[in-house]
């Protein structure tokens, strides 16, 4: 054997550490992208939703309008400050309204939004809607922030029955 055979079978494998950096960065990136996937980090739950149109599922809890949305963190919100009147003229015509109905809102226009609410003031950490086309007004406490990063300038809504 020649002293370089001796000296390549004798030394240590050499670590590539760029290769190793690379299969690391590679591999937190997986795992990151699988845990925000799953709703797994925690100031992840904290950001608005994405969606153009949402939808939550308001009931009659102890004499007011209330939600839920598990994803949102929230349970049993209630409706106050004027919005229980404006929900009880969007639903008149929906049966048995008080043991739940879909309300779609947006911050855009959709088809068949049945009002159009535009925005008053601030106040409160909550935001103050109006109809537009009446007087009626009412205040959206800051849950609307699970949804919104600001307060819209308009909102559109609409109830339907559950089916």
């Amino acid at each position: 054997m020649t002293e370089e055979t001796i000296a390549q079978t004798t030394d240590p494998p050499r670590i590539h550490w760029r290769r190793m950096y690379l299969i690391s960065i590679g591999m937190i990136l997986i795992v990151v992208g699988i845990a925000w996937q799953f709703n797994l980090l925690p100031f992840a739950n904290n950001l608005p939703r994405q969606n153009a149109i949402m939808v939550i599922a308001p009931y009659r809890h102890q004499g007011t309008w209330v939600f839920d949305d598990s994803s949102a963190g929230l349970l049993q919100e209630p409706f106050v400050a004027g919005v229980p009147e404006m929900i009880d003229v969007i639903v008149k015509d929906i049966p048995d309204a008080d043991q739940g109905f879909r309300l779609l809102f947006s911050a855009k226009p959709f088809p068949q939004y049945q009002k159009k609410l535009v925005w008053l003031r601030g106040d409160g950490g909550g935001n103050y809607y109006r109809f537009s086309d009446s007087d009626m007004e009412g205040w959206i406490c800051p849950a609307m922030f699970k949804y919104y990063e600001t307060a819209p300038k308009e909102l559109y809504v609409k109830a339907e029955p559950m089916k």
